[in-house]
């Protein structure tokens, strides 16, 4: 999935991740209605898990790449605690993985795949931008969505009988204070902005695959 254009020229200007998070972030997403359900499927959220997974469950970077590019005139305490923070979470992933089964069979697993495998060639290429500030508002980005996500995975957990880990991530306040950018220029306002965009709309795609892939499946 490429890179997106630009489209909340103003938020992205004013480098405000938080207005972005309400008007492009995940948790509003039509997904979550339907996984949040009582009657929700388990192969849903079975398959939300294992997407979950392909596209986030490796080691990846961005973190230590935002630690490695690091704003000065912010708080990088908050980049270790992500970063010591989501290890945990790769680790309650794998284990949910795990707990739910295989992955449930579905038309058009092939496509999937390609779409699953370049989002993690744009996160790779948002983690390693030389744009100070861009890693760092792709790691905000991340985390703001996590929370949304952990909905489905937790969902995912007591479906599977499997005990809920208490996440270790930095809160949705602090996440958004770092996310103001104080001190910060105006340019690496912007492109923490354009960091957080392109993860949201990456996880955007996401979940409408995720979700066109449960449609895809009721239909067999």
């Amino acid at each position: 999935m490429a890179i997106a254009s630009n489209h909340s020229t103003t938020a992205a200007d004013a480098g405000c991740i938080a207005a972005l998070a309400i008007d492009d972030g995940v948790a509003g997403h039509t997904l979550f209605r339907r996984l949040s359900a009582p009657g929700a499927a388990g192969r849903d959220l079975a398959d939300a898990v294992h997407a979950l997974c392909s596209v986030h469950g490796r080691l990846n970077d961005l973190f230590d790449e935002a630690a490695r590019r690091s704003v000065a005139e912010l708080d990088n305490r908050w980049i270790a605690a992500a970063a010591e923070g989501f290890q945990l979470e790769r680790g309650y992933l794998a284990h949910l993985t795990a707990a739910v089964g295989p992955l449930p069979s579905t038309p058009g697993q092939a496509e999937s795949d390609a779409a699953f495998a370049a989002m993690r060639h744009t996160f790779d290429m948002l983690a390693r931008s030389d744009r100070a500030g861009c890693s760092t508002g792709a790691a905000l980005a991340l985390v703001i969505d996590w929370h949304a996500f952990r909905a489905i995975l937790d969902a995912a957990a007591r479906r599977a009988g499997s005990t809920i880990a208490a996440t270790q991530l930095p809160d949705i306040a602090e996440t958004k204070t770092i996310a103001e950018g104080h001190g910060a220029s105006a340019a690496v306002r912007r492109a923490m902005a354009f960091g957080a965009q392109q993860t949201f709309a990456q996880h955007r795609g996401l979940c409408d695959l995720i979700e066109a892939r449960a449609i895809a499946r009721d239909r067999l």
